[in-house]
């Protein structure tokens, strides 16, 4: 598929249909109207500006083309629609530009940054840049066969990534790589590793590096920091003619309140709300979008569907959800303002949230948009026609809390907090989850995923181990932050790179092989995938024995192929341990956490074993093995 941009020819970009879809909310490609567009206007080259300010007096460009100069180039107002436009000859691209905005509210004269701007200077600088975005896609072959590696019933093992600390360049004053160095070297990784995806903490362009991408101020545009816009085309590009998905987190939950971003932008609340009840977010000194305002809705839902046409990506993680969804998130009594009817929903954020949905999947079925949901709001993965919010999935917050709660205490006493193995069980299929083990867990004193684990250095090493294996043998998708596959010591540091020397440790380097492993082992058995949302896929053995700190149950599709997945949590072997299973027959090893290859100690079942007509566990047959220490063995039915 080749999307070039093509320069437009027409004395009016903006039609009256796409001021009333504008005005209604239900705007989603206002990237092609609004902003700086490139073109002509009666044979003369320059740039049509378009910008959304109702309570200014008077708008005007300045930039690199006319010396700054306020007042030079006017824009007009279009009608009662708030937004004002107007051509600028002379415009050519990579030149810089503003809007000074001169406002009813107090005859403020403010100078703002472009809110759909496709490319911005590089922080700490401020001003918006025109851009050409031309580019010859080449990942013709993955756009035409993606629907397949993006639905739900396909293998999808993401792996969460920081571009600016994945890998660093010490030599070269400890810089971040760039777009076109990442495609060269991460690339290659993550597809050597057998992800089947990638996931960027936000790329949108932000003001401050250690926001990690979670305070933006450029929706419409991929942080210069790392290169140009299409750098990243290139990098995401990379990735698809390698059989990898991309995808972008994205934050419509709030903004910062710099003073060349949205914030007060024509004078008035214009984005947020006025009432800091409403508007601002206590906890991270940001303002939240007013979803009723029919234009914010149009705003937003432009952007998401941006990055979904403009730069291919294959999905959309949609960060703190729950901060939207409730008017008293993070407030005290007193701190918030109830709905119409009283209660704690924000109305206007669920309906934006399901017109989100339908936008984004009405622009092309073959994405996903994930909700990082933290609460039990119901219905986050369901059709937005039966009542649901209309996500494709959603992250099991409540899995990860548990399982690395569970897995930081010491194995003497994980008997007594078996529950927080077993309590997924009562939901685990009312949504499409996705099982995460984010950046958000290795940050702010929580340490590394190694280091969270309980006992000494093997035992730390061999937790992982098992941590990693359950996660890929459970229903739902998978997630894991760069620097848990190999066993990271150190917490993530957005100004250092990974610890990439570790892997010099044979220690280190087995949690690397097991983790590529864990992918091709997942990729290539569809029980452990195909049935992620049915509980037909997934049956306990025994989810009881807390005794012993075992947990065993069944994957399977239909009743062709069976997985005996046993886990065991403390550092005793079990041996002549008894699993009851459906069938007669070899059952045989396919996955031993404790192989010398991945620095266990090697103990196992010389392959497999043969079941017995002995009941257990309610099932006619059994199989008896033995469990290794701090381990996951994983048994096939070969019939």
């Amino acid at each position: 598929m080749s999307t070039r941009a093509t320069a437009p020819k027409k004395t009016q970009l903006i039609t009256d249909d796409d001021l009333f879809l504008f005005n209604e909310g239900t705007h989603s490609q206002l990237y092609e109207k609004l902003g700086c567009q490139l073109g002509e206007d009666d044979g003369v080259s320059g740039a049509w500006f378009s910008v959304w300010a109702p309570n200014a007096r008077t708008v005007s460009v300045v930039g690199e083309f006319n010396g700054w100069e306020r007042g030079k180039d006017r824009l007009e107002p279009r009608a009662s629609s708030g937004i004002w436009t107007g051509f600028v000859p002379g415009v050519s691209s990579g030149q810089q530009y503003k809007y000074a905005i001169d406002s009813h509210v107090g005859g403020a004269e403010l100078t703002r940054a472009d809110p759909i701007a496709f490319a911005t200077e590089t922080p700490p600088n401020t001003a918006s840049v025109a851009w050409d975005m031309a580019y010859e896609w080449g990942d013709s072959e993955w756009m035409k066969t993606r629907a397949a590696a993006n639905s739900l019933d396909a293998p999808i093992s993401v792996y969460e990534v920081h571009l600016g600390s994945w890998r660093r360049i010490v030599e070269d004053g400890n810089r971040s790589l760039t777009y076109r160095e990442h495609a060269d070297i991460l690339v290659d990784y993550v597809a050597e590793m057998g992800y089947t995806h990638v996931e960027f903490l936000p790329v949108m362009e932000h003001p401050f590096y250690g926001s990690w991408g979670y305070q933006v101020t450029g929706y419409f545009a991929p942080t210069s920091r790392y290169g140009t816009p299409q750098d990243f085309m290139y990098l995401v590009d990379r990735f698809h003619q390698r059989g990898v998905g991309v995808i972008l987190d994205w934050v419509p939950s709030h903004f910062p309140a710099d003073e060349h971003g949205l914030g007060n932008y024509d004078g008035s609340h214009l984005y947020e709300h006025a009432d800091p009840r409403r508007g601002v977010h206590a906890d991270w000194g940001s303002l939240i979008f007013n979803y009723g305002r029919h234009e914010v809705r149009s705003f937003l839902l432009s952007s998401a569907v941006f990055w979904l046409d403009k730069y291919h990506v294959d999905g959309l993680r949609v960060d703190a959800v729950a901060s939207m969804l409730y008017l008293d998130y993070s407030r005290k009594e007193g701190e918030w303002i109830p709905n119409k009817y009283g209660g704690r929903e924000d109305l206007d954020a669920v309906e934006f949230l399901r017109q989100l949905n339908i936008s984004a999947y009405g622009f092309t079925t073959d994405i996903q948009l994930i909700a990082e949901e933290s609460t039990a709001w119901p219905m986050v993965s369901r059709p937005t026609y039966l009542g649901g919010l209309g996500f494709g999935m959603k992250w099991d917050m409540g899995w990860m809390h548990d399982t690395l709660d569970y897995m930081a205490r010491d194995p003497i006493i994980r008997r007594y907090h078996h529950n927080q193995l077993t309590f997924r069980g009562i939901y685990a299929f009312t949504e499409n989850y996705m099982l995460p083990l984010s950046h958000d867990e290795v940050v702010h004193g929580k340490g590394s995923l190694l280091g969270r684990m309980a006992g000494d250095t093997w035992q730390k090493l061999a937790n992982l181990r098992t941590l990693l294996a359950y996660m890929y043998t459970l229903p739902g998708k998978k997630l894991l932050f760069m620097g848990g596959e190999i066993g990271q010591w150190n917490e993530w540091n957005h100004e250092s790179s990974i610890s990439w020397d570790l892997l010099n440790d044979p220690a280190h380097d087995g949690i690397r092989r097991l983790a590529g492993d864990l992918n091709a082992f997942y990729r290539n058995n569809p029980a452990l995938y195909k049935s992620d949302n049915d509980p037909e896929g997934f049956q306990w053995i025994d989810p009881n024995d807390g005794e012993q700190s075992t947990l065993s149950f069944l994957r399977r599709t239909g009743d062709d192929e069976w997985l005996a997945v046993l886990c065991n949590f403390t550092p005793v072997p079990r041996s002549n341990f008894r699993a009851g299973v459906p069938h007669s027959g070899r059952w045989e090893e396919v996955l031993n956490t404790d192989a010398s290859i991945y620095g266990g100690s090697g103990q196992g079942n010389l392959g497999g074993v043969e079941s017995t007509p002995i009941p257990a566990h309610g099932r006619p047959r059994s199989i008896v093995v033995t469990l290794p220490p701090l381990s996951v063995v994983v048994f096939r039915w070969a019939d």
